[in-house]
């Protein structure tokens, strides 16, 4: 008799923009399958408001509504535990509590969850010991499970490297070029960021992103502009700052409210960066895109104002 092929959900959302290529080529390796919740929408919002409480940030609540799309699709759904990657290297909260709150709101749904758990400080458990762990817990050995983690590493940093050389040329062609400062899960969410990379493409403004560096080059960069930043992405965004302000006509600070690490970087960032215009453009679940288009628009006549094209 067959084997019968074991399914984990990926919710659309989070850590899925940071990590798709890692957790994909990992169940792959294994033999697993993988099945990812459809894009961001209405719908996916309105669900997972519902299961949020009100002062759960943008990001979070359509989290929810991913998790919500994903029971009874598949065997397990992924929601990892990634606390921090050593001293002063933390991730939000959010993403220590992400796997207790799912099974607690699905907690009468009958699906089960998968996590693993990275924690370098604290536990000195480092991401590859955790998805051996995670790959033990599934039925396979530590031998397979350390094979698939090197295969799946080195496929997402070959995918992030391909990225990165593709935004590294954008700086090189003529015309404005606004800089994006965001997560990856606002900035490419097609329900938050994405709308905002469609309106500068669309009126002739070439986007790119702060995030899209060599991260490691910017983690030492992001010194430049805090040299007490400790969570991991927003020290990586503002290396990407500090490597491109000055080939960049304006910044945009994109984030989804009430982000708290977002809160307080912007405002180092509006305070410590000069000679660059600096949108702050904050998303909730009422924005609206004529609202979000007409404060693109007027940045935008700021900028060709400055420089004399208006």
């Amino acid at each position: 008799m067959e084997k019968e092929i074991i399914k984990i959900g990926l919710p659309r959302a989070l850590l899925y923009y940071r990590y798709r290529v890692l957790w994909r080529t990992f169940f792959q390796e294994l033999g697993m399958e993988t099945v990812v919740s459809a894009p961001t929408d209405h719908a996916i919002l309105e669900r997972g408001t519902a299961l949020a409480i009100d002062e759960a940030c943008l990001s979070l609540k359509i989290y929810l509504g991913h998790v919500a799309a994903l029971v009874g699709q598949c065997d397990y759904i992924l929601v990892p535990r990634v606390s921090n990657f050593g001293r002063h290297r933390a991730m939000c909260t959010r993403f220590e509590s992400t796997p207790d709150l799912a099974r607690n709101v699905f907690r009468n749904s009958g699906q089960k969850f998968l996590s693993y758990e990275v924690d370098q400080e604290m536990q000195k458990t480092g991401e590859e010991d955790a998805f051996v762990e995670m790959g033990k817990s599934l039925g396979c050995t530590a031998k397979a499970a350390r094979k698939a983690y090197k295969v799946a590493k080195k496929a997402e940093l070959s995918h992030h490297k391909e990225r990165v050389q593709r935004y590294e040329q954008q700086y090189k062609k003529d015309g404005m070029k606004v800089l994006i400062a965001a997560h990856s899960y606002v900035a490419e969410d097609p329900y938050m960021g994405r709308m905002v990379s469609d309106y500068l493409k669309k009126a002739g403004v070439i986007p790119v992103r702060a995030d899209m560096v060599d991260r490691e080059a910017a983690l030492k960069r992001g010194r430049d502009l805090s040299p007490t930043c400790k969570w991991e992405i927003s020290r990586e965004i503002l290396g990407g700052i500090a490597m491109h302000k000055e080939d960049v006509d304006g910044i945009i600070l994109l984030s989804a409210f009430p982000c708290g690490p977002d809160a307080m970087v912007n405002e180092l960032i509006t305070r410590r960066v000069k000679g660059v215009p600096i949108l702050n453009l904050v998303l909730d679940s009422q924005s609206g895109t004529a609202g979000v288009e007409t404060r693109l628009e007027s940045f935008i006549d700021i900028i060709r104002f400055q420089e004399g094209k208006l």
